[in-house]
């Protein structure tokens, strides 16, 4: 074999398991990858089915029913509301009408069912994913609710009344 085919080949080979071990890489990274959804993306669809995310927003009052280790409660970004199921131990700052970040799978029905549960850590934090859902569901429901209220009445241009 002449020294210009050894060279050859041994680029070929060091070409090759650099992109055998990126393949990996990339494909590790994009198994571990977790997305975040709100409740009116869940709601419109674009949340996937059966894959893992998170959901976040709030606990809805009044929503949280426990049954033995399982229990049941509603997340909502104030538009829209997905029901989630957990089984297991809640953290100590759970509570109705907190914030809340859900990890796990959305079923065909529409029900989450998470496998981790996380909850804010002092009176002044959300999840900054949270946050922002809330946010943008806020500014939806005031456009929503400033579209549905009458317009005003026209007041006659020099003030007076009839």
């Amino acid at each position: 074999m002449k020294p210009r085919h050894k060279r050859a080949a041994l680029v070929l080979g060091v070409l090759s398991i650099v992109g055998l071990a990126a393949a990996l890489v990339l494909n590790a990274f994009n198994s571990n990858l977790v997305f975040f959804y709100t409740p009116t993306q869940i709601e419109a669809k674009e949340a996937p089915v059966g894959r893992t995310f998170r959901v976040g927003g709030l606990v809805q009052p009044g929503s949280v029913v426990r049954e033995g280790v399982t229990v049941r409660f509603i997340v909502t970004d104030t538009v829209k509301s997905v029901p989630v199921s957990y089984e297991g131990v809640l953290p100590d700052l759970f509570k109705e009408g907190k914030g809340v970040v859900a990890q796990g799978q959305l079923s065909s029905d529409g029900h989450f069912a998470a496998r981790e549960v996380l909850a804010k850590h002092d009176e002044n934090y959300m999840p900054p994913e949270a946050a922002d859902a809330l946010q943008r569901a806020d500014k939806m429901r005031a456009k929503m609710q400033g579209t549905l209220s009458p317009a005003p009445t026209p007041t006659p241009a020099n003030g007076a009344q009839k």
